[in-house]
């Protein structure tokens, strides 16, 4: 039985379709996710602000609360494998100006911002494809894989945003960003759908945008299992949000490393540990139940980031010194070994929210409303972030970026409480 588990990742992978899919979100969302990490910088570089930084963040979520379920509704309705190619293709041209303008800060909200418009429509198309691509008993090995790309682009996005902008030099990094675009439409254009996948669904969806969305709402209302999954992967976002835009002040105020030294600190680790959770998922925790995983997940990262902020302190035990004693100097524990180890949890944990929550969302929906139920999460995800990334970026600099830490590592904490002893057990 245990073969059986390790080979459904490989015969997942063995669907052409579906490696292509995952070859073009790969490229798509580093692309996208290399896009704003270098501008968090670029745009901390120009003015110091966590709070300017927060503004690079409006720009690419104020969108998704805008559009996001009504680009849900019309990808439901169109060709997903089009809107894929189509959606890459026109974010490449939409970046490129930014090699002669990235040093305006208001062009870079401008076109950040309409970006993001474009990436509402491709949001719905690309997770929704996967059920279309393989079969139900793969759903979780083929989300693991999927996380693992996703979760992956973003840290390494970040791990590599400093790099890139050094090597390249802004201007080039822009360039560079709009032929990864081109690639990942490349590969959109070669996966392969059956003929009833390629039709238009002007007819299946007959209610009118209105009253799809009201129906989207109250299948939602109606299932546990979707209202569950779309609060966990909310939050899972939420928190990337919130600590891409206190990232650069945690680099300073209290590890004490440049900006751009950051990411390859803490982000490499969180991809490693993404990697490893969603691999140990999809090919070992089939018969696990999904809302257990998502609940040990949530558990986990409220942890991970509560103690985040006190590694000096940890730094600072008799037993670290009395283990620190025996090692060689390369080999001694400091603040950023602990950091490092913490960011690995907070990856680990994000693989356990992540991946179940997208199989529910999946499993419970048809492909008639799957795009209208991811638009809908991405219209959460704005709503629901707006207010703590605009509050943290604040707070980060008015009381510092320890409290906020500690305060967001408390939130997950009860979220996950609440989530198991009272919401669970109604």
């Amino acid at each position: 039985m245990k073969i059986i588990k390790e080979n459904l990742i490989i015969k997942t992978l063995r669907i052409r379709s579906f490696s292509y899919l995952i070859a073009s979100e790969f490229f798509s969302q580093f692309s996208m996710n290399l896009f704003n990490f270098a501008l968090l910088i670029v745009v901390f570089s120009i003015v110091r602000s966590n709070t300017a930084v927060s503004g690079v963040v409006l720009a690419f979520t104020i969108p998704s609360i805008i559009l996001g379920i009504f680009a849900g509704a019309l990808v439901d309705r169109w060709n997903k494998k089009t809107v894929l190619f189509g959606t890459n293709i026109i974010r490449a041209l939409m970046i490129l100006p930014l090699a002669f303008l990235h040093g305006d800060l208001l062009m870079i909200y401008v076109i950040t911002f309409g970006v993001s418009v474009v990436t509402q429509f491709f949001i719905p198309a690309e997770t929704p494809m996967i059920p279309l691509l393989v079969g139900k008993n793969l759903l979780l090995s083929a989300n693991a894989l999927f996380g693992m790309g996703i979760y992956a682009s973003i840290f390494l996005a970040y791990a590599l945003a400093g790099f890139f902008l050094s090597i390249f030099g802004e201007a080039n990094l822009f360039v560079f960003l709009t032929v990864l675009f081109l690639i990942a439409g490349i590969f959109a254009s070669m996966i392969k759908l059956n003929k009833s996948s390629l039709e238009p669904k002007d007819n299946v969806n007959a209610l009118g945008y209105r009253a799809e969305v009201k129906e989207v709402f109250r299948l939602i209302s109606k299932t546990k299992a979707l209202s569950h999954s779309l609060f966990s992967l909310t939050l899972a976002q939420v928190i990337i949000l919130v600590l891409a835009v206190i990232g650069p002040g945690y680099a300073e105020h209290i590890l004490g490393i440049r900006v751009e030294s950051f990411p390859t600190v803490f982000v490499t680790p969180a991809i490693v540990g993404i990697a490893l959770g969603a691999l140990i998922i999809g090919s070992f925790l089939h018969k696990k139940s999904k809302s257990t995983l998502v609940k040990f997940g949530m558990f986990l990262m409220g942890v991970s980031i509560l103690l985040l902020p006190f590694g000096s302190k940890v730094e600072s035990k008799a037993i670290v010194n009395f283990i620190n004693s025996f090692l060689p100097i390369i080999l001694k524990i400091d603040m950023l070994h602990i950091t490092i180890v913490l960011a690995f949890i907070l990856g680990f944990a994000s693989s356990f929210v992540v991946v179940p929550s997208n199989a529910v969302l999946q499993e419970e929906t048809s492909d008639e409303w799957r795009g209208k139920v991811y638009g809908l999460l991405n219209t959460l995800v704005g709503v629901t972030s707006i207010i703590p990334v605009v509050v943290v970026g604040g707070l980060a600099d008015l009381i510092g970026v320890r409290e906020v830490l500690v305060g967001t590592g408390a939130v997950v904490l009860v979220l996950a409480l609440i989530r198991t002893f009272v919401t669970d057990r109604n």
